[in-house]
């Protein structure tokens, strides 16, 4: 596979990726004038809150769509890795602003616990299951996209479309117990929500560690990296393997690789097996590798 068709398949991904998040703000636009319609007649903070923090989902969304247009783009003379890093960059902001929403969510809990208030009406429940039902099935969705394209800001997009059915699971526990508990229980759907946010602070941190792993190049993990020794060891040529590292960039991979070879072979044919581990690991389309680094030791003897 040429370098060119690599980074094209790269960027193909990424612009997949881009498409998925598109509809995720069309999905959070729409929600977000459901609950805000829903909060405000029938009397639940839970749901107001809920909207406003969709209509920021809004610009977290635009925010990784961004991300994954630079990151479709080509290396280039400032950037010869490729663009990559864009997407674990946007995600590590993504899940700050997680954290910040958590907070926002939470301090308003508190007043509206504090400040006495009219109960949920019965109806808001309907509202909060259809959300419930939406918001889960596109965060399982985007999160199989993220696996298949191997992408740490899709995973994160989907565990916050995930906290958001946490939050509005919780806001519709707490409405259910308000409304079942009658006079002296309104303030239980604003328990609930600083319940959830307690929740997605949490998912909050997971996510963050996520995305400051890639940025930071932590290792892959030990299966992969057994993976890429097994393939590289099967070229012919090739008699035992040294040092192998591998960090992520974006959608794609870049791996280091020493390989031992006969040390009477000539420079002409240790370069020939260099190419041939680097088209072995390449051609590997489950690996998602676009550039690979072979250096040639020879054997001790």
């Amino acid at each position: 596979m040429k370098p060119s068709d690599v980074h094209q398949a790269v960027a193909q991904r990424a612009n997949n990726s881009a498409r998925l998040v598109l509809r995720g703000i069309g999905l959070n636009a729409l929600l977000a004038v459901v609950k805000l319609a829903g909060g405000i007649f029938g009397h639940t903070y839970a749901l107001i809150a809920d909207a406003a923090e969709s209509m920021l989902d809004i610009l977290s969304s635009t925010l990784v769509w961004a991300g994954f247009r630079v990151a479709a783009r080509p290396p280039d003379a400032n950037h010869p890795y490729g663009h990559g890093k864009a997407e674990p960059l946007v995600g590590l902001m993504v899940a700050l602003f997680i954290f910040v929403m958590a907070g926002w969510v939470a301090s308003h809990a508190v007043h509206e616990i504090r400040t006495p208030h009219q109960g949920p009406a019965w109806w808001t429940l309907l509202v909060l299951a259809g959300v419930i039902i939406a918001k889960t099935w596109f965060s399982r969705r985007m999160g199989l996209a993220g696996e298949e394209v191997g992408s740490t800001t899709l995973g994160i997009e989907a565990m916050h479309h995930w906290s958001d059915a946490i939050t509005s699971g919780a806001a519709f526990v707490g409405i259910s117990i308000a409304l079942w508990g009658g006079a002296g229980w309104e303030t239980a759907d604003d328990w609930a929500a600083l319940f959830g946010c307690v929740i997605i602070a949490f998912n909050g941190f997971g996510m963050f560690m996520q995305a400051l792993g890639d940025v930071m190049d932590t290792a892959a993990p030990q299966n992969f990296e057994n993976e890429v020794r097994a393939l590289a060891l099967a070229v012919s040529g090739v008699h035992a393997l040294d040092k192998v590292r591998m960090r992520k960039s974006g959608l794609s991979h870049l791996v280091d690789i020493q390989v031992r070879v006969d040390g009477d072979l000539t420079v002409r044919e240790g370069h020939g097996i260099a190419h041939a581990v680097k088209d072995a690991l390449i051609a590997s389309a489950s690996h998602r590798i676009s550039d690979v680094t072979v250096h040639i030791e020879p054997t001790l003897k």
